[in-house]
């Protein structure tokens, strides 16, 4: 029987087009001036001096730290600093009530559902992790931070590489075999299964592709929980 589910994000709990049609072009349209503004702060500044070091650039040239970090926008880059930046840029968003996050009601209903169960939920997305509290913090259906026990992004690793996923069932201190993994995302289910995990692939859009090693679901209300 499952003890704990992972989960995606993007493509999965909620609609992609809330992340590339409103988080990432907020962001976009704000990180210069937010850069500009916050260049003081600690967390900022570590990010600024991140992105120099990755991009080969000199620290005190912000201009073309700037550009850097809206061209791996814009690339949609899985870079460790841009998506702490963007989280930071996201938590302003949300405090000023600029956009709520969106969430399939199947997914809400589940995840209700099996947290009532006593079954440990998680997230692992390559959003930041404050990016991830922020986002069902401040979710259309309420602050829903309440039904997880802890969150992972792309300091775990990489999403589609099955170390990753071995790190993960260390931190959660449940068996692999115990535990569900739930993307959109066929790459990241294949790393999973290989680390040893249950996997259902959400398919939100055309028709229901089969697979020999994952569960195929359109929505939440189709994922199976009674797993040898």
């Amino acid at each position: 029987m499952i003890k704990a589910i992972v989960t995606d994000i993007e493509g999965t709990t909620s609609a992609i087009d809330f992340v590339t049609q409103v988080l990432f072009p907020y962001a976009r349209e704000h990180l210069g001036e937010f850069v500009a503004e916050h260049s003081h702060d600690a967390k900022v500044a570590g990010i600024v001096k991140e992105t120099a070091r990755i991009a080969k650039l000199a620290p005190d040239n912000h201009a073309a730290i700037i550009h850097m970090l809206e061209q791996w926008i814009d690339e949609d880059r899985k870079i460790t600093p841009l998506k702490s930046l963007q989280g930071l840029i996201w938590e302003h968003g949300y405090h000023n009530g600029d956009f709520r996050a969106h969430i399939y009601n199947d997914a809400l209903l589940s995840l209700q559902d099996w947290h009532q169960r006593g079954i440990a939920l998680y997230v692992y997305s390559s959003g930041s992790i404050l990016a991830q509290k922020l986002f069902f913090g401040h979710s259309e259906a309420g602050d829903l931070r309440p039904l997880f026990s802890d969150y992972f992004d792309t300091t775990t690793g990489p999403k589609r590489e099955a170390a990753s996923y071995r790190e993960i069932s260390r931190a959660l201190d449940t068996p692999p075999a115990q535990t569900l993994f739930l993307s959109d995302i066929i790459e990241e289910l294949n790393a999973a299964a290989q680390a040893g995990m249950h996997t259902a692939w959400v398919q939100r859009e055309g028709p229901l592709k089969d697979h020999p090693q994952h569960q195929s679901v359109n929505d939440f209300t189709q994922i199976r929980l009674d797993l040898n």
